[in-house]
């Protein structure tokens, strides 16, 4: 074993700093969240859900849970709720019988992109929050460190999907009249 390179102390402020602090940011986040998305009739999973199904695009009920945070049967419940409302389709792989994939329906896709139009940088607190920051120093925080330490906890595969979500966005989405579209297939073979 090797001899441990901090103290009790610091090893306890630290940990209730981080907890201290996520909680808050947390808190006003949800909040954040939730505005955005209750004219739609979702709650956090749910959108959490048909984020994921997007972006993996037919994704295993075990990967909605390892990448949404949540349990199996979470997973599983609330993607059932979705499949009763039209907007994600159940699926088994031929090569693949033990594990249940989802989609998203083409209702389901348009529910998501009609979420995307919809939000509004200046109604969010965190955004709002972080905001003096940019323009101190002409960008948003990385967070770097944060993204280090959900590394070492949840692995390298969840950085990676993680990181293949806001590229999909940054790619596959144009801001058009102050809202975030995807363009239309004509649009994308011209960009």
């Amino acid at each position: 074993m090797t001899e441990k390179q901090y103290s009790v102390k610091e090893a306890m402020l630290f940990s209730q700093r981080m907890a201290q602090l996520s909680k808050a940011l947390w808190k006003s986040i949800e909040k954040d969240w939730q505005q955005w998305i209750k004219p739609f009739d979702l709650n956090i999973n749910e959108h959490h859900i048909l984020w994921i199904a997007y972006h993996l695009n037919g994704a295993s009920i075990s990967d909605v849970a390892k990448f949404g945070v949540m349990h199996v049967s979470t997973a599983f419940n609330f993607s059932k709720k979705l499949e009763e409302r039209g907007l994600l389709k159940f699926s088994k792989k031929e090569n693949d019988k033990r594990n249940t994939y989802i989609q998203l329906t083409p209702a389901g896709e348009d529910i998501l992109l009609k979420l995307m139009e919809t939000y509004k940088p200046n109604e969010y607190s965190v955004f709002s929050g972080a905001l003096p920051l940019r323009d101190l120093y002409g960008k948003f925080p990385e967070i770097i460190e944060v993204m280090a330490i959900v590394r070492n906890i949840y692995g390298d595969d969840f950085m990676e999907i993680f990181e293949r979500c806001f590229n999909n966005i940054e790619t596959r989405f144009v801001e058009k009249d102050g809202t975030l579209q995807k363009p239309e297939e004509s649009e994308q073979e011209l960009a």
